[in-house]
Parts: C-alpha cells; structure tokens; sequence
C-alpha cells in the first residue's frame, strides 16, 4: 500500500467513525472503520502515515459507534421486554 492509499484509507476510516455514531443505522460503518483500521495498520504499520489522527480517531468513533449500536438494541430489547409483562 503506498502512502497516498494509506492517506486515503484514514481518512475513509475517520468517516465511517463519524457515521458510526449514529445508533443502529451506524453499524455497519462503524464495523467497516475498525476493519479499515486493521487494515492500515497491517498493511503500513510501522511507516510514516500522515493521517494517523485521522486514523485512530476513526477507530475510537467506530468503537464507540458499534457500543452505542449495542446499547440501543439492548435498549430496545428491555423495553419490548417490558412492556410484554
């Protein structure tokens, strides 16, 4: 992977966390920003990436969107629960 994919790649990775955020509709963005996140870090890890931040912001935001997905379910699942009784 050259740098200019590796730029690129962050930079996708980053947006997929944004999008992750939101609950539920965000999932699978949020599961493809990890999976881009592996990817990079595999492919050009121990090499200069000038869109680092970008990169572990992204995969901070794709996990925190795949949590709060995760929560919403669970969320929703109580309440149906609930309101079965």
């Amino acid at each position: 992977m050259d740098r200019i994919a590796a730029i690129e790649k962050s930079l996708n990775c980053f947006v997929c966390g944004l999008v992750g955020l939101l609950p539920l509709l965000g999932l699978f963005p949020a599961v493809h920003a990890l999976v881009c996140w592996r990817r990079v870090r595999a492919r050009y890890g121990s090499e200069w990436n000038p869109a680092e931040a970008y990169l572990t912001g992204g995969f901070v935001l794709g996990v925190l969107g795949v949590l709060s997905s995760m929560l919403f379910i669970l969320a929703v699942g109580a309440a149906v629960m609930a309101n079965l009784t």
